[in-house]
């Protein structure tokens, strides 16, 4: 697995980030029974940058806690039976890893909304990473019991990882 770690801001989220980005990717790719060998970027930024790209990307002007930009389609969630039909564009040519996609977060946000809900930076840092992985396996929660299931999974991959309230 490789996992690409750009940290862009100068504001300091005083968490050993790089412990729990290690422990929840290959948790959440467990978890949802990715059979590859995978790739994903995590970028670090604060709530002017990620406002900047909500804007761009969303059309939203405001800054938000985290994006995901997966690689891939799925028809069902975690389904990836249809990647080796695409190896072109579903794999790293050079590591042969699968190509999920990129993670945004607002260490902003993680402060804040630690702060807010009354939780460690450690839990609402991996909460972000474990809701942004199930999204990057083709997860959404437009819906009421797609918010359901995808709060379930998320708390499951969480406390399998020790990263509770």
């Amino acid at each position: 697995m490789t996992i690409h770690t750009e940290y862009e801001t100068d504001t300091a989220i005083d968490i050993d980030y790089e412990k729990i980005i290690g422990d929840i990717i290959p948790a959440a790719l467990d978890y949802e029974a990715c059979p590859y060998e995978a790739e994903v970027n995590v970028i670090l930024t604060d709530d002017d940058s990620i406002r900047e790209i909500n804007r761009e990307q969303r059309g939203i002007d405001a800054p938000t806690d985290v994006l995901s930009f997966p690689m891939l389609d799925f028809e069902r969630e975690s389904d990836f039976s249809h990647v080796e039909d695409h190896v072109a564009d579903c794999f790293n040519p050079e590591t042969g890893e699968l190509l999920l996609g990129d993670i945004v977060i607002s260490v902003d946000k993680v402060i804040e909304q630690a702060e807010k809900y009354g939780h460690s930076r450690e839990r609402e840092f991996a909460f972000l990473l474990a809701h942004s992985m199930l999204h990057l396996c083709g997860y959404d929660h437009m819906e009421e019991a797609e918010r359901e299931r995808m709060e379930a999974k998320q708390r499951e991959i969480l406390d399998g990882e020790g990263y509770r309230r």
